[in-house]
């Protein structure tokens, strides 16, 4: 199961970032990627969002290496990693999908100079951040398949870094550029679970 993560995480890595930009600057000349945590004008904690990112994506590929190397598993449950399978790889499948949803509105990172839609439809109808609910869940899944200590510190840092980025930061934005149609949005749609989360758009002000 050792190797069948590391290679799911490049098979993950791949689809969701390399592919999906690919098709984006083939649809509409514009890859979608921004600078972001880069950005000048990028915040503290949008910079501590990416730093966490980048430990998470670190952990996942030490995971198995470590325990290819000898790590000990916090348990030897055997369904444990052959469901973690599964939910990983749902996880990537639903993670495309809702990157796709977004359609030429799709991005990595913000320009907080550019005005882009606000979706609303299909996945975005159900939960207002369905890429990181998917990711989330494909994290479990990769903990799940090989659940050692780096595996599970890995999938915390993931969420840590998910819940920053989206509390405040890309919220806050999207409030500033869409307004009431958004503060309308946040109070019916919740925010990675359908009907957890819904806000005002005084919360995000």
């Amino acid at each position: 199961m050792n190797a069948v993560a590391l290679v799911l995480f490049a098979v993950w890595f791949v689809v969701v970032f390399v592919v999906r930009s690919v098709v984006q600057k083939r649809q509409t000349g514009d890859s979608g990627i921004r600078p972001g945590a880069f950005a000048e004008d990028a915040s503290a904690i949008e910079q501590i969002a990416y730093l966490l990112l980048l430990v998470a994506f670190i952990g996942a590929i030490a995971a198995p290496v470590a325990a290819m190397a000898g790590l000990d598993l916090l348990t030897d449950n055997d369904a444990v990693p052959i469901g973690g399978l599964v939910v990983a790889v749902v996880g990537i499948g639903v993670t495309y999908v809702a990157q796709l949803g977004m359609g030429s509105d799709w991005r990595i990172g913000i320009d907080r100079t550019e005005v882009t839609g606000l979706v609303t439809g299909g996945l975005f109808a159900l939960v207002r951040n369905p890429i990181f609910t998917a990711m989330i869940f494909t994290a479990v899944g990769f903990a799940a398949m090989v659940p050692n200590v780096i595996a599970v510190v890995a999938a915390i840092c993931l969420l840590v870094a998910i819940e920053l980025q989206v509390r405040y930061v890309e919220e806050p934005h999207l409030q500033r550029l869409h307004g009431r149609v958004y503060d309308e949005y946040t109070a019916r749609v919740g925010r990675f679970v359908p009907m957890v989360g819904r806000t005002s758009g005084k919360d995000l002000r």
